[in-house]
């Protein structure tokens, strides 16, 4: 029987440790935390953590990101020059085709959920 998943509480489990690419690094070289707590089929879900820095970012035409800052501030810069602020108790939808430049103003931790769709075909 399926059971809801608490989104949030690591219950010790360890983080998957990584850094942006070297060729999409702006600024720094951030160390990411991220812990998957729940996937099932194009969705997965959890909470991330990192450190100050800004890279280049491009989501795919079936990718999305819903996320919901919980401390810190991150900026979206966006190819079209647009910026979008968030922080805490604030939550943003990075869309299917989204190029730009996300950036960890402050340290943050987030929750997330990403979406992979099916290609249209």
């Amino acid at each position: 029987m399926p059971r809801i998943q608490a989104i949030g509480e690591t219950d010790g489990q360890p983080p998957t440790l990584d850094q942006p690419r070297a060729d999409r690094r702006v600024q720094g070289a951030p160390w990411r935390k991220t812990w998957v707590q729940h996937e099932a089929g194009p969705m997965s879900a959890g909470l991330w953590e990192c450190e100050v820095g800004r890279w280049r970012i491009a989501f795919g035409p079936t990718k999305q990101e819903y996320f919901h800052v919980l401390q810190g501030q991150v900026r979206l810069h966006g190819a079209d020059g647009t910026v979008q602020d968030i922080g805490p108790g604030q939550a943003a939808v990075i869309p299917p085709g989204f190029e730009g430049e996300f950036e960890v103003r402050e340290p943050v931790r987030k929750h997330f959920v990403l979406v992979e769709l099916a290609p249209l075909t």
